[in-house]
């Protein structure tokens, strides 16, 4: 089994530096993206084990990425992460399929076992 294409998408680029350091810390090969745009243009999209994404970003948000996703047939799970978390974009989240939903700042540990969560449930291995 390959090791799991883990993409991160935040308009943060402390954000997206710190996931992606710490997940290839682990062993999980990443692509990192500034937008939402930026993942579906992306020639790997298909690839893509789980995706962990803002929320709020400006011209496509988390939630919007995950929808679009979805109508293009792609099914990876997806983790959401928010600077500003809402009991209302929780539901949201949660119940358009999401695995996570994680206040920034968040822990390492938190992320990692949700991303655990994630790929077991598609069959992949987690906790590389």
């Amino acid at each position: 089994m390959s090791t799991p294409l883990i993409s991160v998408v935040d308009d943060d680029v402390s954000v997206r530096a710190s996931t992606e350091n710490l997940l290839k810390s682990r062993g999980y090969v990443v692509q990192i993206f500034a937008s939402a745009e930026a993942l579906l243009r992306s020639p790997h999209l298909s690839e893509t084990s789980c995706v962990i994404t803002d929320v709020q970003m400006s011209a496509m948000s988390g939630l919007e990425l995950l929808t679009e996703m979805r109508t293009r047939g792609y099914d990876a799970p997806f983790i959401f992460i928010t600077a500003f978390p809402n009991e209302r974009v929780r539901a949201s989240a949660l119940d358009a399929g999401a695995i996570g939903f994680l206040a920034k700042p968040f822990g390492g540990q938190e992320l990692l076992k949700c991303l655990d969560i994630a790929l077991k449930a598609r069959g992949e291995r987690g906790d590389i």
